[in-house]
């Protein structure tokens, strides 16, 4: 559950990202990467045209036309073009057959060029031209707007809408159906690359915790471990530290918490590698913890443990977030969404994006199959006090779930 960044405490933190200190640093240089973590190739361009092949031969079943794919992970995920949003389309057009188009502005088309990893055209639009009119235009050439365009879910609405405005009685249809059951299921070399970024993570959580010390806050906390990561070769740390009664608000606070005797301190992170995620929670307390932090860091592990149990290949995604409500209510939380408890899902997809479908959340019937990735985190959070999460990302086999990162045994060594 990676959510914003505390940006109080930030010239604690700009110095600590700055450079490791003291026993941080030596934990760090004691390990390195190129024996302590696997590598793991890139997305190759063989994959990516499989891909194609897939989501073409869904849409011939589905009697779609085409598939249009704006900027994000989804183009990445077809294409190999890893670019932003903005005002200015830059998008993919995947027929049902033949190869895709890509939309770009003129000025951007070189480096487009550098990033795509498959066969197709590329057409370009200027400043003063429509890039709606450039998908009308390939569409007509094509003869595909006689059958349904299907749209990337996360695609702008000025996009949509620009499609129709030129293509007038256009159908147009949500595409999530097509996109997702084709990333939901991992390939191994999908599956390598995020078990190398969990074990980013996992290094740089255990260099870090040596340097925890009383009086930094949540931000210094982060820069550490965000150094730590870009040490063992992760790209784009995320996440936060919360401490104290900021623990017990699963996304943070905006009041500025410092480590003291006692503290609890969660540290929920991440990192990617070539764009698929990790996304790993603990909570450890400074000092020795007492009984009552004991009990409920032991409670979230035996939710951990239900999830795991409960995420059997064939059952419904929901039933893994029911198993540890169940157990929750049986243990005096809740119940449901109720605090002290668990107030938000069991988790999350995750892959090119850090939460994607689908949820392990009440209700939610999608069947579980190998290769679909989540995040397994049943927090406990009593308000005004402290919060225990502990997230490990899992991925389905065909004997059952497997963990990318090894839950910690007990509050007393949180980063085992």
């Amino acid at each position: 559950m990676i959510g914003r960044r505390d940006l109080l405490g930030a010239g604690a933190g700009a110095l600590a990202a700055s450079r490791l200190s003291g026993a941080a640093a030596a934990e760090v240089g004691r390990i390195s990467p190129k024996t302590a973590i696997a590598d793991a190739p890139p997305i190759a361009a063989a994959e990516r045209q499989a891909r194609l092949a897939k989501v073409q031969q869904l849409m011939r079943a589905a009697g779609t036309g085409a598939l249009l794919v704006e900027a994000g992970s989804t183009l990445r995920y077809f294409t190999g073009v890893n670019w932003w949003r903005s005002e200015r389309t830059t998008a993919a057009i995947i027929p049902a057959e033949g190869a895709a188009l890509v939309v770009t502005p003129f000025f951007e088309e070189p480096s487009i060029r550098e990033m795509l990893d498959i066969p197709a055209e590329v057409r370009v639009w200027q400043e003063d031209e429509s890039p709606s009119a450039l998908i009308a235009g390939w569409l007509r050439d094509k003869r595909l707007t006689a059958r349904p365009l299907a749209i990337e879910e996360t695609t702008r609405f000025f996009i949509v809408d620009g499609a129709r405005r030129a293509m007038p009685g256009l159908e147009v249809t949500s595409g999530a159906a097509l996109v997702n059951a084709c990333r939901m299921i991992k390939t191994p070399a999908e599956i390598a690359l995020m078990q190398r970024a969990s074990d980013i993570v996992v290094a740089a959580y255990r260099a870090t915790a040596p340097a925890i010390a009383p009086g930094m806050d949540g931000d210094a906390i982060f820069a550490l471990t965000a150094a730590a990561i870009r040490h063992f070769g992760g790209e784009t740390p995320s996440g936060s530290v919360q401490l104290n009664a900021g623990s017990a608000l699963p996304h943070g606070s905006k009041e500025r918490q410092t480590a003291r005797e006692g503290s609890v301190i969660l540290m929920d992170c991440g990192c990617t590698v070539d764009g698929y995620h990790a996304d790993i929670s603990r909570t450890m307390v400074l000092g020795k913890p007492d009984a009552a932090q004991r009990r409920l860091f032991e409670h979230v592990r035996r939710g951990q443990n239900a999830a795991m149990a409960a995420a059997r290949p064939g059952q419904p995604a929901g039933a893994v977030d029911d198993a540890v409500r169940a157990l929750y209510e049986r243990l005096g939380y809740g119940p449901r969404y109720r605090l002290p408890g668990l107030s938000h899902r069991t988790g999350h997809g995750i892959g090119l994006d850090v939460h994607e479908p689908v949820n392990l959340v009440h209700g939610e019937r999608t069947l579980l199959a190998p290769g679909m990735c989540f995040s397994n985190e049943p927090g406990l959070y009593v308000p005004g006090s402290y919060g225990v999460r502990l997230e490990d990302c899992f991925y389905m086999t065909e004997a059952g779930p497997r963990y990318f990162s090894q839950p910690p045994p007990s509050i007393d060594d949180p980063f085992a």
